[in-house]
């Protein structure tokens, strides 16, 4: 019973909007209390224990890597990659707005990044072409959220730390499910503005696009192919992204300064400086709820008041969009995936499908109000209003509802290449 009234803590934590390192702190602090020996002293030596990880140095690589290209040119050659292949189609240029969020989301890791990177772009290059102001805050807002399901994913990385689950799988389950939410907003935005003429084909233009962006787009693959092959790990793949990016940039594009690098690296420090207290805090309560097994009590009540698997998984669908309404995907993965991994694995759900079905879930919560990131963030790049956003991402968010429905009760969608 405990176990429950400290989820109904967190949750009632959560809706009061409470900062995460308080929510975290109190969390462990209760746990302590409740169930050690309540010696307060011993989060400290957690906090140490849990923060000598190899694994964590993943996150401010690819942090940092997603920066400099974002300082960069690469966002512009990608976008002109798009629109090159694409113009030959009834509103191509919607598609490849898509497309445009799916190949930086692949490179960035981060779905803010995604949405100013490409937005800033192709939103006034939407308006200019004759496409409705709705539907282009819509696309660029809910494309955006692409950067977090896509891999290389900082919450698809977070929750392999605090589940102790293989990261490169994680990235490997997480491409299927990416690429249908990606090929739904495509065909959609096809099918909404299929009455736009299309261009003719310009084999000149490509291959100029094909030249400029060449370099930028074999980014993803160069990490994939490599996590996939075993060729190198998780963070093996940080170090080449944040290599790679800086070559391309400084040597190939020659378009990042010194002063860039030296600003791109101090703001990445800062959200280190942040994150990293947050993540120190959630492993070091994830320990002692394991060494007294909070998570097995929990799916224990659980499995004992849900009456089958199908139940359980609509539960915690419902459970993770309200959530994601109420907080940030990187707190809510760091507080909720240690309790909620045992009861699914206690209804046979593989640990692996259970963090692409709970990232997909936090990622529509980037659209809804009251806290929906992308919304914020939209309303500051475009200045539009607040309400008129909300109504622009609905169809959006209905189609990303479904295939996350299709992920839950088909697991083969994550775990087709998983080993």
């Amino acid at each position: 019973m405990a176990g429950v009234f400290l989820l109904l803590f967190i949750l009632g934590l959560l809706a009061l909007r409470q900062n995460i390192i308080v929510i975290l702190l109190a969390s462990a602090a209760y746990v302590h209390l409740v169930w050690g020996d309540g010696y307060l002293e011993y989060l400290a030596e957690d906090i140490w224990i849990s923060l000598d990880n190899a694994i964590l140095l993943a996150i401010p690589m690819f942090l940092l890597a997603g920066s400099i290209m974002t300082r960069g040119s690469i966002a512009r050659r990608l976008i002109d990659l798009a629109i090159s292949v694409t113009k030959t189609i009834p509103g191509g240029l919607a598609v490849a707005t898509i497309l445009s969020c799916a190949i930086f989301a692949a490179i960035s890791g981060s779905s803010p990044v995604t949405l100013l990177a490409v937005g800033t772009i192709l939103y006034p290059a939407l308006l200019e072409n004759g496409y409705e102001k709705r539907f282009a805050l819509g696309a660029l807002t809910s494309g955006g959220t692409l950067g977090i399901i896509i891999p290389p994913s900082i919450p698809l990385i977070l929750y392999g730390i605090v589940t102790e689950n293989s990261i490169a799988d994680l990235f490997i389950a997480g491409i299927i499910p990416g690429l249908m939410i990606a090929g739904v907003l495509a065909f959609y935005s096809y099918w909404k503005n299929r009455d736009m003429e299309p261009q003719k084909f310009d084999l000149g233009e490509f291959l100029v696009a094909l030249k400029r962006g060449g370099w930028s787009a074999m980014l993803p693959v160069i990490l994939l192919g490599g996590i996939y092959s075993g060729y190198f790990s998780a963070t093996e793949a940080a170090a080449v992204a944040l290599v790679y990016a800086l070559f391309v940039e400084i040597c190939i594009h020659r378009e990042l300064k010194l002063i860039d690098f030296f600003h791109t690296a101090v703001d990445t420090a800062k959200l280190l400086g942040m994150l990293f207290p947050i993540i120190a805090v959630a492993l070091s309560l994830k320990t002692i709820l394991t060494i007294e097994e909070v998570p097995d009590n929990l799916a224990l009540w659980i499995t004992e008041v849900t009456s089958s698997k199908i139940a359980f998984l609509l539960a915690v669908n419902m459970l993770l969009l309200i959530v994601g309404c109420l907080f940030d995907v990187m707190s809510a993965i760091l507080i909720l995936a240690p309790l909620l991994m045992v009861p699914a694995a206690a209804y046979g759900v593989n640990p692996i499908h259970f963090g692409v079905i709970m990232v997909i879930n936090l990622e529509i919560g980037f659209l809804t109000p009251p806290l929906g990131l992308n919304l914020i963030v939209a309303m500051t790049a475009f200045r539009e209003n607040f309400v008129e956003i909300c109504k622009a991402v609905l169809p959006f968010i209905a189609l990303i509802l479904g295939v996350l429905m299709v992920v839950t009760f088909v697991p083969q969608t994550a775990l087709l290449f998983v080993d």
